[in-house]
């Protein structure tokens, strides 16, 4: 299941509030029955909430997860074929490294796929989600060391695409290599649109933060390049659409009837960016100051837009009962 159902379009006056005192809401993935799996970034709990609301509840704990910094439990991922599996994949940080594990919501101990993806505290990426080819697709950060990310034998600083068992995808642009692109600072958004086009946001450093559409083999440019730039002669690909750093570090990302939601959190609003084919237009900046740092924004299955906040990640005002999770129905 991909992190975002290209139809439908979410009523973004019409938010109802689904959870709240979560605890550093993080991953978000659905069930293909609509529920909702939540991973709470620092106390490794994976929780299930129902669209209709009532209390979370616990589903899973994830052994081995190391929180600090920017760090933790991280992204989640369902199986494409969950009906039949019954597997939830997670990207986490533990003693040594960042990695991915799947388990089964009926308990058990995770199975590792991959690991040896650099840790620190921050830059630490953390996104999966399956794409529509039913590969494992995965956004990781630079970990603090710029040159990982562009280091081809390095995880750190790319996207990787995977297979369900953790093996390098067939097709992928190195034979053998889980590597689909390289130059990325910190990948933590990505989506689909309707026609199979990935798109991701990244991290800036001091200036630009960035929404990249994604291709194969495709080099970003970091740390050589911060948003629009020079491109050394197409050896870097430009981002279609950039902030400056205060008004978004760009998180969670998903795309419905060709308009990208990204979630904010420095710039704490949700932006809406139309697309039109693999270009993007002007940004539109909603719900501004309204519910504080933004991290998770995903399309449902019933087309209904879920936003998490991040207000208790340790740069946020946390405000009465945060953290929270919203949704937003579709029209």
């Amino acid at each position: 299941m991909a992190t975002s159902t290209p139809s439908g379009s979410p009523d973004l006056d019409a938010g109802e509030e689904i959870a709240r005192g979560i605890d550093v809401p993080w991953g978000l993935a659905f069930l293909p029955g609509g529920d909702a799996v939540v991973a709470e970034r620092n106390s490794a709990r994976v929780l299930r909430l129902s669209p209709g609301g009532g209390d979370p509840r616990q589903v899973y704990e994830v052994p081995g997860v190391v929180a600090g910094g920017e760090g933790g439990l991280l992204g989640l991922a369902v199986s494409p074929t969950f009906a039949a599996d019954n597997l939830v994949y997670a990207y986490f940080t533990a003693e040594r490294d960042n990695r991915i594990v799947r388990f089964r919501l009926d308990g058990g101990r995770p199975e590792v796929i991959f690991d040896g993806i650099a840790k620190a505290s921050y830059h630490n990426g953390g996104r999966i989600a399956f794409g529509p080819d039913g590969m494992l697709y995965v956004g990781t950060g630079d970990a603090g060391e710029t040159q990982r990310s562009q280091d081809p034998a390095s995880p750190n600083g790319k996207i990787l695409r995977l297979t369900p068992e953790g093996a390098p995808a067939p097709g992928n642009p190195s034979a053998g290599s889980p590597v689909y692109s390289l130059g990325h600072r910190n990948v933590q958004g990505l989506a689909w649109d309707s026609a199979g086009r990935l798109f991701a946001t990244e991290f800036g450093q001091n200036e630009l933060d960035e929404v990249n559409r994604i291709e194969p083999g495709r080099n970003y440019g970091w740390p050589r390049a911060e948003g629009t730039g020079d491109t050394d002669g197409g050896r870097y690909t430009n981002p279609l659409v950039t902030w400056p750093v205060r008004d978004a570090s760009p998180s969670g990302l998903a795309i419905a009837a060709d308009t990208a939601y990204v979630a904010a959190l420095r710039g704490e609003r949700l932006w809406t960016i139309p697309l039109d084919g693999g270009t993007a237009g002007e940004p539109s900046a909603q719900l501004e100051e309204r519910h504080g740092r933004l991290r998770t924004v995903q399309i449902a299955p019933d087309g209904a837009l879920w936003l998490t906040t991040s207000n208790t990640d340790g740069r946020g005002d946390v405000r009465d009962d945060d953290d929270r999770i919203l949704r937003f129905p579709a029209r």
